[in-house]
């Protein structure tokens, strides 16, 4: 085995800390420096060794061979005490198997029946939001797509109490979850409120999903077609028994609720931010939208017309994407391009330094939608952002599709006047990349109101 290449370790790591203090304080930013070290870069976190990857070649091929890079680590071991074994989070030998009983569920021909409810419940909330109201727009956003997916995963006739309680579990869940799972394991038994508030969480989320999907099988789909009943209705290769259990259903529940809320919703809101900030992208967007639903609440035949306003999705996807740090465990001993890696160790790869690569995107600090324009040679998604190899993420259509289809309801209904100090990123991003607090005042379109005036001033997160 070629080991001929040394790991090199990044600077500045502290007695009994190594490089946590550092990553904690301020995470983009260090992130942003690791390159300048090499395409692969030694951290510490307390006693725990992190290799991170930060060549985008490199980081391709370590996705692809999921078998020897699995999912494993600080980040995923937190992940499974609330999501179990779901598809996100499986290890290999067993990836296979369930996406395959899960992929019927995500095929192109879904994603009509999947936009039809988004639809409804979007049609139902965004022009009730209220005109005059300032809003936190992280909040709203959140609490849309949240009504969006439960709605696409239960049905729409979900106790409006549960749901609030699962959003709130939820919220509480991915608020603490980067700092709880980085958090040496003698820490993590202190009961310290914020320690407390997220265990507590974490299980009332499990109990609460048990308990519907328990529910829901028990009473039958009643010809319902949404993500769970198909789920119910799988069936096992040569047999007609259910190829998933009670608590597999609970796994892949938690799995969709949590990528389809949290992720789009922080991608959402920094289009909408993004957006807000560049007085020609927010024009082109309006004017787009404006154009294609004239007022009303988009649907799934709008969505191939709604063409900038997938480049905006997909530029603050780029920029912000929601999976901004993810580890890996080498499960034997392997070189990844010239470095040798031994089995057990912990490997990291960050979507948000790969998207910031000057060798990968050209201004890559500058929002610039038109580097997505259609037929402009280049991928049509951003590197890395859905993952790569077997482990792309199976849901890239849904969120793409949700994604589109919030921003337009959004703009189509309302002017966005974002606050000047309206913007509070979070010191520690959560387990997605969300933009922290959004201050904004929503004006009814057409109401004479205009959000340009307001957002350009609004200043650049730190």
């Amino acid at each position: 085995m070629h080991s001929g290449t040394t790991v090199a370790r990044a600077p500045g790591a502290l007695p009994g800390v190594g490089h946590l203090a550092a990553f904690l304080r301020a995470p983009l930013a260090f992130l942003r420096g690791l390159p300048a070290h090499g395409p692969l870069v030694e951290i510490l976190f307390g006693r725990q060794r992190v290799v991170v990857v930060c060549d985008p070649g490199l980081t391709r091929r370590m996705l692809v061979q999921d078998r020897i890079f699995d999912k494993g680590g600080p980040l995923y071991e937190r992940l499974r005490e609330a999501g179990g074994q779901g598809l996100a989070s499986c290890p290999a030998h067993e990836h296979r198997r369930q996406r395959r009983l899960i992929q019927p569920a995500f095929q192109q021909s879904r994603l009509p029946g999947h936009a039809r409810v988004m639809s409804e419940r979007m049609d139902a909330l965004v022009p009730a939001l209220g005109n005059g109201r300032t809003v936190d727009l992280t909040v709203e956003t959140r609490k849309i797509a949240a009504d969006m997916v439960i709605s696409a995963i239960f049905g729409t006739g979900l106790d409006q109490a549960v749901h609030q309680r699962l959003a709130e579990d939820f919220h509480t869940l991915l608020a603490g979850f980067t700092r709880y799972s980085l958090t040496p394991a003698p820490l993590r038994k202190v009961p310290l409120p914020a320690y407390v508030r997220y265990q507590e969480a974490t299980r009332r989320v499990r109990r609460k999903m048990a308990d519907l999907t328990t529910e829901y099988r028990a009473r039958g789909t009643g010809g319902e077609r949404n993500l769970l009943s198909m789920l119910i209705e799988a069936r096992a290769p040569e047999s007609d028994q259910p190829a998933l259990s009670d608590d597999e259903l609970v796994d892949q529940a938690v799995t969709m609720y949590s990528a389809g809320t949290e992720t789009t919703a922080s991608a959402v809101c920094w289009a909408l931010v993004l957006a807000a900030r560049h007085p020609d992208v927010q024009r082109r967007l309006r004017d787009e939208i404006g154009t294609v639903l004239g007022g009303r609440t988009p649907g799934w035949e709008d969505v191939p017309r709604l063409v900038y306003t997938r480049q905006v999705f997909n530029e603050a996807l780029r920029m912000y994407p929601p999976g901004w740090f993810l580890t890996r465990t080498v499960e034997a001993d392997t070189t990844l391009g010239p470095y040798a890696l031994s089995k057990g160790a912990t490997v990291a790869f960050s979507p948000y330094l790969t998207s910031h690569l000057p060798t990968l995107y050209r201004n890559p600090e500058v929002f610039d939608p038109d580097r997505w324009t259609p037929g402009e040679r280049g991928p049509e998604i951003p590197t890395g952002v859905f993952g790569g190899g077997a482990r792309k993420c199976i849901g890239d259509g849904f969120a793409l599709v949700e994604g589109v289809l919030l921003i337009s309801a959004l703009l189509s209904h309302w002017d966005i006047e974002l606050h000047p100090d309206g913007l509070a990123a979070p010191r520690l991003p959560q387990l997605t990349l969300n933009p922290g607090r959004v201050r904004a005042t929503l004006r009814a379109r057409g109401s004479g109101a205009t959000a340009a005036a307001g957002t350009a001033r609004t200043a650049r997160p730190s």
